[in-house]
């Protein structure tokens, strides 16, 4: 069930649309019109197509509402879509960077220096600051790293523009108090000055007892963090001020607004988690909102009640939308795609199918007035309105069509081309974080001296430290240690061989200096059980500034199951979509179809491959033989990641989205046919991509195909089912359907017909299955000629008419040879 759509609060701000709204009702009153003036004018010449044309009227009536309200839905449809996938990628990038933050506070809490240092035991400030500041260089997200006693007073930090030298803030109580970390989001005398901040707290034990020493915070550089998200997905959107970004706390208060001058943080807003296409009010202007909560990462569900919301202005929610189909698109694509817009875009189907309907009844009229002599002159004005009233019905639903199809693919390519940017963003996020990780153990003091140490319990003190590291750090299937030969010390699990290789064995003990690391190329690895990952390396070094490496750690990162789930989270169960990770060279990385496994190519266009750091792209185009769209985007590394840091290891995140099987060429609509004033009448229509015609006279109408009924096929397979024809006295209730496609070419068409032609001849009558009805018109006897393509299909096709000064030609099906070729009997 569709929700109710406030049609009237939407058009205004869709000016194609209420234009469509006025064409439709002036349209209506053309029918009704055409209607009245023939039953006041010629009511018995009239007879035989009133009962049409009042279906005509009635249907057209019934049509407008429902057409304008699919015109809407689609439209606000569009744009939910694009708020929901930046929302979504907002809280989703939030969230998995905020869980590294808990996993560091947790890890660093339990380094002996600080420990030592908190306790009383060590009292070197500046040394301990010096320590502090190191790992802020690897991770660089903190503005700040403090350490407090257990009465408040600050023992060291790194900011040297902060001022605090003692805090009564109560997340030290709590802190102390708590056997894990805690999460602090407001004012903080830790912070001062500051509207908000960020805080990631944890208490530190004694070394030497393991009573509570004092407390560690991690300051978090939200601002600067939360302009980033911002900055780099907010797009278009955010950036022309057509939207604004914004997080929000459980009360729907603004946390962080990519736009604070336009909505403040602090403010309360409306918010939208059902997806509702109703507007919302905020200080006094519509929006459209949509919001979206986390569905949490690797078990942390992110701060209390946080959400993201993207809001645009109702008044220009709509600019631009759907204006032009883009420019790789031709006809021949767009039209092939058309064939599936009852699973593509639903209002695409309806707007076709009216548009089938005010074809077929038209075209009902001209063939039932055709050759009926004098009575056809008294029709003449009629037949004349039906015929341009039909016409303009027909421009209007082929704009309609073509504006709506313009509207779906550019609200696909969009999702796809924001659903690419946000894995690449995933992707470079999460590989910083393990660069960063591996540097950072590998400058553990007991590390150091255990492995510069010979004491025969120094794998297993190594391996206990490597357990507790792997139980915070969960993206990791295992972590090892090595000595300077390259002989495997220690492990977090069991070791996956004695040894690393002579390779990267080399590559780590060449590192310069503790900002240096080594990573594996994306390949099967002994550690992984064979299976392709990156294994990330540092060197382990003597204690002592300058101290000689000792050896190396290696952290294995759980490739798998990892790039599966980011890639997994752009998927939102939307029907025949599929994502890629894939290096330079085409090399699937991860991926989410089963046909395309890790280690094979993806067929992509070259220029996608060799596309600059951070550049995006979106195309249609055929994948696997089915219609689709496509965005992609070449990864840009984060902060210092694959930047700064000398690392560069490419990765383009490919999203496709298929919509159906691509149908047969359907050849090029043709023009409108220009008949004479004298001459018999013949009815055309399209089979194959071409343009095929009857004699109007041997023709009773034309009904849609989906009232054919499946039956047993019998011997010949162009026979497709049957066809129940409207009551008509001596006239059969039922007739066999024939696919003019496969009794013309002999093979079974790949997609449905879209109307069927009744033919009677001698008292008897067949139904042909066509791709489309054209048109009726008489044409001059010296322009229908002898076929000059020969006997045709088993003689079927006769003559051909040179139609619009021969730049046209129509061929004739032989009615009479028809009947002997399919034997039609006289009834189904």
């Amino acid at each position: 069930m569709h929700e109710a759509l406030p049609v009237d609060a939407f058009l205004p701000y869709m000016r194609d649309v209420a234009r469509c709204e006025q064409s439709l009702r002036d349209l209506n009153l053309m029918w009704r019109t055409i209607e009245s003036s023939a039953k006041m004018n010629c009511p018995d010449e009239a007879r035989a197509i009133l009962p049409a044309m009042a279906a005509t009227r009635s249907s057209f009536a019934d049509f407008e509402t429902a057409l304008v309200d699919s015109l809407v839905r689609e439209k606000t449809g569009g744009v939910q879509a694009e708020l929901a996938a930046k929302a979504h990628t907002v809280i989703d990038v939030v969230v998995r960077n905020l869980y590294e933050r808990t996993a560091d506070v947790s890890f660093l809490a339990t380094d002996g220096d600080l420990c030592a240092f908190v306790a009383g035991l060590a009292h070197d400030r500046a040394a301990i600051e010096k320590r502090l500041r190191a790992y802020r260089d690897k991770y660089t997200v903190y503005e700040d790293i403090l350490l407090l006693d257990t009465a408040g007073n600050v023992l060291a930090r790194i900011d040297d523009a902060n001022p605090v030298v003692r805090s009564s803030d109560p997340l030290v109580a709590a802190t102390l108090a708590a056997d894990g970390y805690i999460e602090t989001f407001r004012a903080t005398d830790l912070r001062p000055g500051r509207r908000a901040a960020l805080v990631y707290s944890r208490r530190v034990h004694r070394p030497d007892t393991g009573a509570v020493a004092g407390v560690l915070c991690l300051c978090f550089a939200f601002d600067d963090e939360m302009a980033g998200i911002f900055r780099h997905h907010g797009g278009v959107a955010a950036a022309t001020g057509r939207a604004n970004l914004l997080l929000l706390d459980g009360a729907n208060r603004i946390v962080a607004s990519a736009d604070p001058l336009w909505m403040p943080p602090g403010a309360a807003v409306p918010v939208n988690r059902d997806g509702s296409t109703a507007p919302v009010m905020f200080a006094g202007r519509a929006y459209l909102a949509r919001t979206v909560a986390s569905s949490g990462y690797q078990g942390y569900p992110g701060p209390p009640g946080w959400q993201a919301q993207v809001m645009i202005p109702l008044d220009v929610a709509f600019g631009g939308l759907g204006a032009a189909l883009p420019a790789a698109v031709d006809r021949a694509w767009s039209d092939g795609l058309l064939g599936h817009a009852r699973s593509f875009c639903p209002p695409l189907f309806e707007i076709l199918a009216a548009t089938a309907m005010i074809r077929r009844v038209v075209w009902n009229v001209q063939v039932m007035t055709a050759g009926s002599g004098a009575d056809a002159a008294r029709l003449e004005h009629i037949l004349e309105q039906v015929g341009e009233t039909g016409r303009r019905s027909d421009d209007l639903f082929a704009r309609s069509v073509r504006d709506l199809l313009a509207t779906a693919l550019a609200a696909s390519l969009e999702a796809a081309g924001f659903a690419s940017r946000l894995l690449v963003d995933l992707h470079d996020r999460n590989l910083y974080e393990r660069a960063n990780d591996c540097r950072w153990w590998a400058l553990a003091p007991d590390l150091r001296a255990l492995l510069a140490s010979s004491l025969p319990e120094r794998g297993a003190r190594i391996g206990r430290m490597l357990r507790h590291i792997n139980s915070l750090y969960t993206v990791y299937t295992s972590l090892f240690v090595y000595d300077r030969a390259g002989t495997i010390v220690a492990a977090s699990g069991d070791a996956a061989q004695p040894a690393v290789d002579a390779t990267t064995l080399a590559r780590v003990l060449a590192l310069r200096g503790e900002q240096d690391y080594h990573v594996t190329p994306f390949a099967p690895s002994a550690h992984y059980g064979d299976r392709p990952t990156y294994v990330y390396h540092a060197a382990v070094r003597a204690p002592g500034d300058g101290g000689a490496i000792v050896g190396g750690i290696g952290i294995v990162f759980d490739a798998a199951v990892e790039f599966r789930a980011m890639l997994d989270g752009v998927l939102e169960g939307v029907p025949g979509r599929q994502a890629f990770f894939v290096e330079r060279d085409g090399t699937i990385v991860a991926g989410t179809d089963p046909a395309r496994p890790v280690g094979t190519r993806l067929d992509v266009a070259p220029a996608l491959l060799a596309q600059a750091n951070g550049a995006d792209a979106t195309a249609v185009l055929v994948h696997d033989g089915r219609y689709a769209v496509m965005g992609s985007t070449m990864s840009s590394g984060y902060r210092e990641f694959k930047n700064a840091d000398g690392y560069r290891c490419d990765v383009v995140a490919v999203v496709v989205e298929s919509f159906g099987a691509v149908r047969g060429h359907a050849g090029t609509a043709p023009v409108p046919l220009r008949g004479a004033t004298h001459g018999a009448a013949y009815a055309t229509f399209l089979a194959g991509g071409e343009l095929f015609a009857l004699p109007a006279a041997d023709v009773c109408e034309a009904l849609p195909a989906t009232r054919v009924a499946q039956v047993s096929m019998g011997a010949w397979g162009g026979r497709s089912g049957v066809l129940a024809l409207d009551d008509r006295d001596g006239a059969p209730d039922h007739v066999w359907v024939f696919d003019l496609r496969t009794v013309l070419a002999g093979t079974v068409p790949p997609d449905a017909a879209g109307d069927v032609v009744v033919v009677r001849h001698g008292g008897r009558a067949l139904g042909l299955a066509v791709d489309g009805l054209h048109g009726v018109a008489r044409f001059d006897p010296a322009d229908v000629l002898p076929s000059p393509f020969g006997a045709g299909s088993s003689g079927l096709v006769q003559q051909v008419i040179r139609a619009n000064g021969g730049t046209a030609l129509v061929q004739v099906l032989d009615t009479r040879r028809l009947f002997d070729l399919l034997g039609q009997p006289q009834t189904a």
